[in-house]
């Protein structure tokens, strides 16, 4: 080989070895990169499902301490178990980085206290430590440590997401590079050939020589580059691949996300955004905001154009779960939203765009106001039905006295009025209690197997002369036969109700529908209506084509009192009765209504199970006799009246003010026939235990209980006990004598 052709060939080979290895370090920080990219990419899932767990757990807590259903419970132990392992996990996973193992360091034993209250909240709920779970959430320390484990999250997750476009840019800088190394190396080639190929003019024989090795070291160059290539294509590869993976995630999410530049031009959205909040491809934030009315958590109070989201987290101001209700001009039902924002920001640290995360809250607000109107209702109930004891014992005197003096005031027509004018009072009185005590659940029912198509078409009948002339009445019934386990009577009175109500609603006249249908209500309503069971029912509606009812009066039409009629002209009981009614039968009631439309209520019955059961007929006016009667009355004014209303009735009497007093009497030997004892009794012994106890020491003694309002005692499940005889209060002197002597085996005959 001639000195020429030795420096070319040197020089090129010099050239190549450089190339080559320059190509062989950036292969391996490619490698390098790529694998680091992919450890990022796992850091932030990791990160993301330790969030969901955290949130998962919270959630089957607080679902827990409201429904108290045990497959919250489960969830939240499956959920718990989780945590733990996923922690160490993710501290494992960011061991190259000491500030996130210390700031993991930090929020472990913060995450795992916040469970453990949520546990040790749950555990209280179970054991029904309502002093204890005051105990626990007066602290506060609950949700101060999840914002706290939260935020840590957050902070982790952006200096990872830091990384990860730190690390791809990287990447992409030394596939870049490395791939400039190669067509470098390339061309060096070819520059080679093309010089030896020159020098081979010269001397033949001694090129052949060099081109047989430069052919050698061509090929092999080639081979490398090649692998070199493919392992390039490789990691871009995998590198797309986790793009793929997150944009997956993205595009699943059930929240909607929003990515808007400085302007609020959104640059990115998922199709969750398009269904819940109706924005479409080149939309502005501004063109949204002007689909719909923006308020407050409340419903009420608009959105300051300062306070909206957008406004804030452009201002850079990061937030979590700030709550808002939209309301579209198209008239599509509002939403009640849950947001959280995140600012972000250039190089230099200014606001450059937002990420805009919206949870839509709507079912679940929804789900808790019925819930809260639920348990308002039953409160009221409790309240009224403790008081209705008192005033019926009050009215059973009041009434039983003025029933005996306009008796006796036949020679007195004048005093007679007065004293049939205190009588209907009294009555008045009795119907306003009786109807409380309906809507509180506490009236004896005497449900059976009702057909409900022969029941609506005999009240629609009784409607008629009712609604007058200018009301259309029209039914609506399934074919077949359709039973329903109610008291018939009750029934009546429910209906009668509505339809009044209806009427009123129809001042210049109209149509009321009524309708029976067999329905089912799923588990998707009962999630919806937490007081609803799932199954079979009989619905009877109620239709009207009058006024209609404003939200805000819906949810106060149950209350008892509360009337939207004139000073006068309306109790505001009669809906109240209705929901008390269909409550202790075990059903549901629910109001449609829009102004201006007319207003529906549904009913939905308990179905009956075998034959009908026939109606019996009122008995006639019983007597009195000359039995022992013991009669056990806590308050001395009714005790009293009901001795003389015996003794007036041929009865010999025997009293005592509590079961204490009544059993010492009885051990002591005294002689009776019938014991009529009062359900709620001093002394901590009701009416019930009382007779159990008599029963032991004069086995098959008879029993007559009273009251004004019916307990667990002798009622169950809204229906009396069987074989318990119960004489409800206030009650009128035939009443007294007839219930006597059924009680005591001897029916009247007339």
């Amino acid at each position: 080989m001639i000195p020429t052709q030795r420096v070319i060939l040197g020089a090129g080979l010099a050239i190549l070895l450089i190339i080559t290895a320059a190509s062989i370090g950036l292969d391996v920080k490619s490698r390098s990169d790529a694998a680091w990219v992919n450890h990022t990419v796992g850091v932030l899932k990791k990160i993301s499902d330790l969030r969901v767990l955290m949130r998962s757990a919270e959630s089957a807590a607080r679902g827990y301490e409201i429904y108290r259903n045990p497959s919250f419970s489960e969830e939240f132990q499956a959920v718990h178990a989780r945590i733990a392992p996923a922690l160490a996990d993710l501290k494992r996973s960011v061991r190259d980085t000491p500030e996130h193992v210390a700031l993991l360091e930090g929020t472990e034993p913060l995450a795992l206290r916040r469970i453990e209250i949520a546990a040790e909240v749950m555990r209280l709920r179970a054991g029904n430590d309502q002093a204890g779970i005051a105990a626990v959430q007066g602290k506060g320390e609950g949700r101060g440590l999840m914002d706290t484990v939260m935020g840590n999250f957050d902070h982790l997750s952006a200096e990872e997401e830091r990384l990860l476009a730190a690390r791809s840019q990287d990447l992409r800088r030394t596939g870049i590079v490395l791939l400039g190394i190669d067509v470098a190396g390339a061309l060096v080639i070819l520059l080679l050939v093309v010089m030896m190929m020159r020098e081979s003019r010269r001397s033949e024989g001694a090129l052949k020589s060099t081109l047989m090795e430069t052919t050698a070291a061509k090929q092999q160059l080639e081979a490398a580059v090649a692998e070199r290539t493919e392992h390039l294509v490789t990691a871009h590869d995998e590198l797309r691949l986790s793009v793929n993976v997150l944009q997956s995630t993205f595009h699943s999410m059930a929240e909607a996300v929003l990515v808007i530049d400085a302007e609020g031009n959104v640059l990115l959205s998922n199709p969750a955004a398009e269904r819940m909040l109706l924005h479409r491809t080149g939309m502005n934030l501004r063109n949204l905001r002007a689909m719909s009315i923006v308020l407050h958590g409340d419903g009420v109070t608009p959105l300051k154009a300062d306070e909206l989201p957008s406004a804030r987290v452009l201002r850079g101001e990061p937030f979590e779960n700030m709550e808002m209700i939209v309301r579209p001009h198209s008239g599509n039902a509002p939403r009640h939203l849950m947001i959280s924002g995140r600012p972000m920001l250039d190089g230099k640290g200014n606001v450059s765009g937002a990420v805009l995360v919206y949870h839509d809250a709507t079912t679940s607000r929804e789900t808790e106001r019925q819930l809260y109107q639920s348990q308002k209702l039953d409160a009221i109930g409790k309240l009224t039905g403790g008081v209705a004891h008192d005033f019926n014992n009050m009215l059973t005197v009041i009434s039983g006295n003025t029933e005996t003096l306009v008796a006796s005031l036949k020679q007195q027509p004048e005093l007679q009025r007065v004293a049939r004018l205190i009588d209907e009072a009294a009555e008045r009185c009795a119907e306003l209690i009786q109807h409380l005590l309906a809507f509180a659940r506490r009236q004896p029912l005497q449900p059976r197997n009702v057909e409900i198509n022969a029941a609506v078409a005999d009240i629609a009948k009784l409607l008629r002369p009712t609604l007058g002339e200018q009301i259309e009445i029209e039914t609506v019934l399934e074919q077949g036969q359709m039973t329903a386990h109610i008291d018939p009577s009750r029934l009546t009175n429910a209906l009668l109700n509505m339809a009044i109500n209806a009427r009123d609603a129809m001042p210049n006249g109209g149509k009321l529908l009524l309708e029976a249908h067999r329905v089912v209500l799923d588990q998707a309503y009962a999630q919806s209506n937490p007081d609803v069971r799932p199954g079979p029912y009989v619905m009877l509606a109620v239709s009207d084509t009058g006024t209609g009812m404003p939200a805000e009066v819906q949810q106060q039409a149950f209350e008892p009192f509360f009337t939207t009629k004139e000073v006068g002209k309306g109790s505001g009981l009669g809906l109240s009765m209705v929901y008390g009614f269909v409550k202790q039968s075990g059903g549901h009631i629910k109001i449609y209504s829009e102004e201006g439309h007319g207003t529906t209520i549904k009913l939905y019955l308990p179905p009956g199970e075998g034959m009908t059961e026939p109606v019996t007929s009122a008995a006639p006016p019983a007597e009195g006799g000359a039995e022992t009667i013991f009669v056990v009355e806590d308050d001395p004014l009714v005790r009293n009246f009901v001795t003389v209303q015996l003794q007036s009735l041929g009865y010999q009497t025997v009293a005592a003010p509590d079961g204490k007093a009544a059993l010492e009497l009885i051990r002591a030997g005294q002689p009776f026939d019938l014991l009529f004892t009062d359900v709620v009794i001093p002394g901590g012994m009701s009416g019930r235990d009382l007779a159990d106890k008599v029963a032991t020491i004069r086995p098959g003694v008879k029993v007559l209980y009273t009251s004004g309002y019916t307990d667990n005692a002798i009622v169950h499940h809204g229906k009396l006990d069987d074989g318990v005889m119960l004489l409800t209060k206030p009650y009128r002197r035939n009443q007294l004598a007839a219930m006597i002597r059924k009680a005591l085996g001897h029916m009247p005959t007339g």
